[in-house]
Formats: C-alpha cells, sequence, structure tokens
C-alpha cells in the first residue's frame, strides 16, 4: 500500500529519490518520555511511529510502543507491538516491571509488564478509561485517575455512594443543584418533574444538547458535560478493591505524595464558583486519613501547576502563573516545612523538571531562542549551567547521578534517544537516521536583528536543497502561531515541511517575531493589542533580509502560517501585495466572532484587555482583525480549516473565504472532515499529506 501511494504521489512531478519526499512523513518516529530504573541500570522510552491502518485500506494510525534499554551496553529493544498503543508509563518501586495503560478497544487499563519476560497482565479493570498510573514509593500502592461526567457521578452508587452534589453552583437558571437527581418517572404529558425527567432521558440519548457552562467548547465538539476526576488506590494483591482517594467534586488538577497518607493538591482557590469561572488556584496538604485539606499556599490572581516534590520530600518546585494577560509562568521553590519560596529567576517556558539526587540542584528544560536545552540549577548559588546544546531541542529527559537520558530533534533528525554521561553525548538509537543516511538536507541558518522596539528578533535562512550559485530561486515565508509559540533548530513540529519545501527547489525563512515564547515575558507581551501591524513588521524585515542574500526570487514569493500565523498571512496580505500566493491555515480573522466561536476565546481578553460588547475593546478588535482589511487582499490565498477545529472555529475561514469569493477574488477553500486543529502536527496522516500537496500544488500555479 505505501509503495501505491508513493507512486501516486511522486507522480505529481518527481524528483530526487535522496531528497525529502512528500511520503517520508510516515517514516519518522518521535521517541518520548525517556526514564531511568530505580537503580540506574536500566531505562526505557516509548516509540510513536505511523503504521498502515488495518481496518482502513490506504490510511494509517499511530502506535505508540514501549522499549527498554541496558545502560552499560546502550542497547535496547521494543516491548511490546501490535495496533494497541500504550501511554503512561511508569517503573515499578523494585525497577523490575513497568506500568502502563493500553486501550485494547474498549477502556484503557493499567497493564504491568515484568522485565524477566511473559506477557503484560491486567491490573484493572474499570468500566471507565484509566490514566496515569504509578506506583508509590511511599506505600507501594498503585494510584491511577479515571473520568467521569458530573451527570453520571450524581448517579453511580459506586463512585457516589453519598449522593454528594456540588457546592459551586450549575448556573442553571432558577434551579437548585439538587434538581438533577430525580426519581421522578419520565413522561413528557406527566407533571414538572416528571418532564423533566423526560427531558434528561433525552439530553441521555444523545436527542439534545443543553448548555449552562462558559467552557463548553472542546477540541472538536460542544459539550455541556461537566468532567470529573477521581484519584483511585489499589492494593496490589489478590482480590483487593481500588478506593478512591479523593472527591471528585474538590477538582484536583494536580497531586503528589508526601508520605503513606499525606499528599500536596492543587486545588480552585474558589469552591463555591462554577469551575469554568475560577482561574485562580491554591495548593493544599490533604490528609487521607482524616479527608482534611490545609493551605500551603493562595495568591489573588495567580493559579499553580507542575508539582515535583525533592526525594527528602521537605521541598516542593511549582510554577506560579499570573490567571490573566500574558506572561511567563514562573518556576519556584518552596520549603514546606518553613514556607520560604525561592524563584527561580529563569523568565521562559520551561517544559520539565527533575531534581538531582541530592536536592541540590534542578534540572530544567527551557525553550530559548529557538532550542530547548537541559539546564542546571544549583539553588544555593543560584547559577545556572547548560549541559546540553543551544541550537537543538531535547523534547523530554531523565536524570540518574550525573547521567541523563533524553529525546532529541535536532536539524539533521527529528528525533532520536540520547545520552549524556561525563559531559560525552552518545546517540543510542537509529530510528530515523538509517532511513535518513544518503537524504540531501537543506540546513537552517540562524540571523538576528534588531525590531523599532529595540528587541533582537532571530530568523532562520534555508537554502533549496540543489541551491547553485547566481542562481534565483522562490522563497517561502512561513509564520509560526500561538502567537507565543517558538520556532528554531530545536523545534520539532516543522522538521518535515521544511525540508519537504527546500527538496522542491524553495528557500525558506521564519522567525520568532515579537509576541513569540523563548525570549522572555516583555518580548511574549510586546504584541499585546498589536497582533497585526508589529509582528508583520517583524516578518516583512526578514523576508527582505532573506532577499537582501541574493538568491531569491522577488516575482516568486510565498507566505503561509496556521493558526495566529493563519491570521498573520491573511492580515499580511491585507497590507501588502508582495506575495505572489499565500496559505491561511485554521486561521482567526474576525475576532469579536472568534470571542465566541473558539475555544481560545480567553486570548480575546488576555490580549485585547476587554470583551466585543466593551465599546473601547469592540474598536481595537476591529482594528486588529484582518477582515476588517479583506477588500485589500489581492493576492491569491488558499484557505485551510479542519471541519471540526473549535480551537479557532471554523466560521472563521468561512467569513474570509465567503468574502472573498463574493469579490471574485482568487481564493481556494479546503475543509478536512473530522480533522481538529491539531491536522497538521498530530492529525490523520492521509491529511496531513493532503494539506502539505495543496498548498505545494497551489503555490506551483503561481509560482
Amino acid at each position: 500500500m505505501r509503495l501505491f501511494l508513493f507512486i501516486l504521489f511522486v507522480s505529481f512531478g518527481a524528483f530526487a529519490q535522496n531528497n525529502i519526499q512528500v511520503t517520508d512523513l510516515l517514516k519518522i518516529k518521535s521517541v518520548g518520555k525517556p526514564s531511568f530504573s530505580p537503580d540506574g541500570q536500566k531505562f526505557f522510552y516509548t516509540v510513536t511511529s505511523v503504521e498502515d491502518d488495518p481496518d482502513t485500506k490506504g490510511d494509517f494510525v499511530y502506535q505508540t510502543h514501549l522499549y527498554v534499554g541496558d545502560v552499560a551496553s546502550k542497547s535496547s529493544r521494543a516491548m511490546t507491538s501490535g495496533r494497541y498503543s500504550i501511554s503512561g508509563a511508569n517503573w515499578s518501586v523494585d525497577g523490575k516491571s513497568i506500568l502502563f495503560t493500553r486501550d485494547l478497544g474498549n477502556k484503557a487499563q493499567v497493564f504491568q509488564l515484568s522485565l524477566a519476560g511473559g506477557e503484560a497482565l491486567a491490573l484493572t479493570n474499570s468500566k471507565v478509561s484509566i490514566q496515569n498510573p504509578v506506583i508509590s514509593k511511599h506505600d507501594g500502592r498503585l494510584y491511577y485517575t479515571s473520568g467521569i461526567s458530573l451527570k453520571d457521578f450524581y448517579v453511580d452508587s459506586i463512585a457516589n455512594p453519598r449522593h454528594l452534589i456540588p457546592a459551586w453552583s450549575l448556573e442553571k437558571p432558577k434551579l437548585a443543584n439538587s434538581s438533577f437527581v430525580s426519581k421522578a418517572k419520565a413522561n413528557p404529558n406527566g407533571t414538572i418533574e416528571e418532564v423533566r425527567a423526560y427531558l434528561a432521558q433525552n439530553e441521555k440519548d444523545k436527542k439534545a444538547k443543553v448548555i449552562n457552562r462558559l467552557q463548553f467548547q472542546e477540541e472538536m465538539t460542544t459539550s455541556g458535560e461537566i468532567q470529573l476526576s477521581t484519584i483511585y488506590s489499589l492494593n496490589l494483591e489478590a482480590g483487593a478493591k481500588a478506593v478512591a482517594l479523593n472527591n471528585p467534586l474538590h477538582r484536583w488538577s494536580d497531586w503528589e505524595q508526601l508520605d503513606a497518607n499525606t499528599f500536596l493538591v492543587i486545588l480552585p482557590a474558589d469552591s463555591l464558583t462554577h469551575p469554568d469561572k475560577v482561574l485562580e488556584s491554591q495548593i493544599v496538604r490533604f490528609d487521607a486519613i482524616s479527608k482534611t485539606y490545609k493551605s500551603v499556599l493562595m495568591k489573588a490572581g495567580y493559579r499553580y501547576s507542575n508539582l515535583s516534590i525533592n526525594n527528602k520530600g521537605d521541598q516542593v518546585a511549582f510554577f506560579e502563573s499570573k490567571s490573566t494577560g500574558v506572561s511567563n509562568p514562573v518556576l519556584k521553590v518552596m520549603n514546606l516545612a518553613s514556607g520560604v519560596i525561592q524563584d527561580v529567576t529563569l523568565d521562559r517556558v520551561i517544559t520539565q523538571v527533575k531534581w538531582s539526587a541530592d536536592d541540590a540542584k534542578l534540572y530544567l528544560t527551557p525553550q530559548d531562542q529557538g532550542a530547548v536545552p537541559i539546564v542546571e540549577y544549583t539553588l544555593a548559588t543560584k547559577k545556572f549551567t547548560t549541559l546540553t546544546s543551544t541550537i537543538e531541542g531535547v523534547l523530554g529527559f531523565d536524570v540518574v547521578g550525573d547521567q541523563f537520558i533524553y529525546a532529541k530533534t535536532s536539524i539533521e533528525n527529528p528525533s532520536e534517544l540520547y545520552m549524556l554521561a561525563n559531559g560525552k553525548e552518545s546517540r543510542l538509537t537509529d530510528f530515523n537516521s538509517i532511513w535518513l543516511k544518503d537524504k540531501q538536507l537543506a540546513k537552517a541558518v540562524k540571523h538576528q536583528f534588531i525590531n523599532k522596539l529595540g528587541q533582537t528578533v532571530d530568523y532562520w535562512v534555508m537554502k533549496p536543497i540543489g541551491y547553485q550559485e547566481g542562481k534565483k530561486y522562490p522563497l517561502v515565508v512561513e509564520i509560526h502561531g500561538g502567537p507565543t509559540a517558538m520556532w528554531g533548530t530545536g523545534e520539532a513540529s516543522m522538521w518535515h515541511e521544511f525540508q519537504y519545501y527546500a527538496a522542491r527547489g524553495y528557500g525558506i525563512v521564519y522567525c520568532n517575531p515579537r509576541g513569540s515564547g523563548g525570549y522572555g515575558t516583555p518580548f511574549m507581551a510586546s504584541n499585546v493589542k498589536d497582533w497585526g501591524a508589529g509582528p508583520m513588521a517583524d516578518v516583512m524585515r526578514v523576508t527582505d533580509l532573506a532577499i537582501k542574500e541574493g538568491w531569491a526570487d522577488t516575482t516568486k514569493l510565498a507566505v503561509t502560517g496556521g493558526s495566529y500565523a493563519g491570521y498573520l498571512v491573511a492580515w499580511i496580505v491585507g497590507h501588502t501585495n508582495r506575495f505572489k500566493v499565500a496559505a491561511s491555515q485554521r486561521g482567526v480573522y474576525e475576532l469579536s466572532t472568534f470571542f465566541g466561536e473558539g475555544n481560545a476565546w480567553r486570548l480575546v481578553p488576555n490580549y485585547f484587555g476587554g470583551y466585543p460588547w466593551e465599546k473601547a475593546t469592540r474598536a481595537v478588535l476591529d482594528r486588529e482583525s484582518p477582515l476588517t482589511y479583506v477588500a485589500n487582499i489581492k493576492t491569491p490565498l488558499i484557505i485551510f480549516h479542519g471541519e471540526n477545529d473549535l480551537r479557532t472555529g471554523v466560521i472563521q475561514s468561512e467569513m474570509l473565504y465567503k468574502s472573498l469569493k463574493q469579490m471574485g477574488r482568487e481564493v481556494e477553500y479546503v475543509r478536512h472532515p473530522g480533522a481538529s486543529h491539531e491536522i497538521t502536527r498530530a492529525g490523520n496522516n492521509r491529511q496531513r499529506i493532503d494539506q502539505m500537496l495543496r498548498t505545494w500544488e497551489f503555490f506551483a500555479r503561481y509560482l
């Protein structure tokens, strides 16, 4: 089947076999979640690959499987295989087995795989899916999370034996929360209680969707349901039954175990307000025996996340974020006895935090200027030391003593596993290096300039494969989304697309304009109330600088980007005719409508200071909306949107397309059925290939 697709796709235009091809997307394997065993002698990691779909001919599925390796020999082997992926892997306390969840086509359950051999054994048999299994080092019990809807929780005698109802209002006008629990018989012609029971049955049977909550838009659908999470513990003895650790109505968002009976937990700051309206949180200490809470930290206007308790159990690292506005989370370390808090003064998005064995250091992976290195932070001296490359990206790591194991992306290879010991790095896997061995790759060269705000803006230029001095080439300007995303040679999601366009004979330039992550809060917040003109100025400046190198054909310029970058593409072509062609993907084009349509609607108050019904804010939203300038768009434009994308919402692209079509402009609109906002990163692989080919084909009409 892959041979057939290869022939089909190459028929669009054959090119050198040692260049990156569109179907090479299907070869990329992604390494994830490396972890040392408790004794530091072994390690595991996961590998996600794209495989032929066994149920649909010509389609593909993602599969994630577990690999286990030996530190001494640096060799590893697959421990799981087949169509059923695994997730949430963790070591047992003795390091002799690994726990993970696996969905066998019904509900994800916890399995335990012994390193001594044999099949993985199911540890749970729940009627609902289970996530995040871990065996406690404090009491040897298995802890895991399972979800249940609030409506189901009401009537579930096992999950809710005391028939609890929330203290916070469900905001159903003129009805108390207790009215949701009715013993009346459903009867459309009966009493008001019987009619309510009938209406409730219609909701259960998916004949109606009643919404009373603010945050009702999910990634791919709308829902009035409120989901609750329960933490269960299970004694690993024959016949043992799982026991609920928490009341799910308390809404734990994160937790860590301090000892056998004590936990640190993050809860909403307000327990009496509807969950959708509580943006602040608090850290509390939970006693599992008395089921009582004691506040540890709460501050007005802030929320907390990512608890990480040190090995001694006397300190906790966590992130503190402002509940509104635009800023990076701040990493903090609290002494649990004294309450003294130390700020880790690194103004970056930090993707992972690990404690050293002696608790004297933290190991961090900050997004920094296009890279994601491992950084060592010494608590006593407050000194930072960068341990890995500053032009590559660590995608996940673990540490034992002075040894690190990590997944890494680079311009030469999208993903492999590496080890760092005694300051020396070694590659442990060849998942991508083998098929890349004979491929020609374009190199990204980093440059900088100073923008009108006095900020240093990084940008990267990639010349086309087969570049010859003195020839002119088309140039594609690529823009990232977010707007707080960060691109660079340490970011993996665009690896294939950039290489594919370079193989097609295009040069590429991309940058981190004002508003990007990886450069600190002031830089990231410098596009507040300025989503369009300021970032456009940075993008156009890097376009000019790439052209200044002398090889770009100024009559063959293209611009493309997705999400916020879809917005910026539409803004740019509404303010300049320099581009010969453009592609706008899953974008936002009318900000007042976006407030109602997209589940990322909080970007509106956070970036523009208010809401569409407020006169001053509405003026800003109109000024900053690309649709306001749609009559100026003369550039041929292809617009993409996933049919089920509710992060930005499909009405956004429909408004842009319909406006251009009505004016008789050169425009094409592509909808991908069933696709979400993540279509180009983790979507259906046929659709990922389809979008890339359609973009290239549309560009080829004009370039």
